[in-house]
């Protein structure tokens, strides 16, 4: 199955960054994505079949944050839902380049509905952005 074959809609995202070169090693090198049609104000790039654009785009407002199970969680964010040995393969990579994380990765849930993975990090124009990794994928909406 194709991409575009996917019974999942894909989605269209685009976010603000302050450096283009960042951007392409962040994305590229750590997080893996396959970089599509650029030019000097954006890079189009492959986020498991969906369509993430990075946007030259310098200055920002401040943060917000909301408290989950202790931690300061930054609003907005977003990420992508992995398996579970791709969690750990992505944080063992993030790990070794040096990563400083928003929150560690952890267990959330252990043993309970929506059993999960999750770490928080900043890219490099400080998006923040979430991996997950339920141990069961059918609880990904469990409540």
């Amino acid at each position: 199955m194709t991409t575009l074959d996917s019974p999942i809609p894909r989605f269209h995202l685009a976010m603000p960054v302050d450096d283009l070169d960042a951007a392409r090693h962040f994305y590229g090198k750590l997080i893996g994505c396959e970089q599509g049609r650029s030019s000097e104000t954006w890079i189009d790039w492959d986020l498991r079949g969906h369509q993430f654009v990075t946007h030259l785009a310098p200055g920002r407002g401040p943060a917000a944050h909301n408290q989950v199970d202790g931690h300061d969680v930054p609003v907005p964010h977003f990420g992508l839902l992995l398996t579970v040995p791709e969690f750990h393969d992505l944080a063992e990579r993030l790990r070794a380049a040096g990563t400083t994380f928003v929150i560690e990765p952890y267990l959330r849930f252990a043993g309970q509905p929506g059993e999960q993975w999750t770490m928080f990090l900043l890219d490099p124009a400080g998006n923040a952005l979430e991996f997950k990794a339920f141990a069961d994928d059918s609880q990904v909406f469990a409540s």
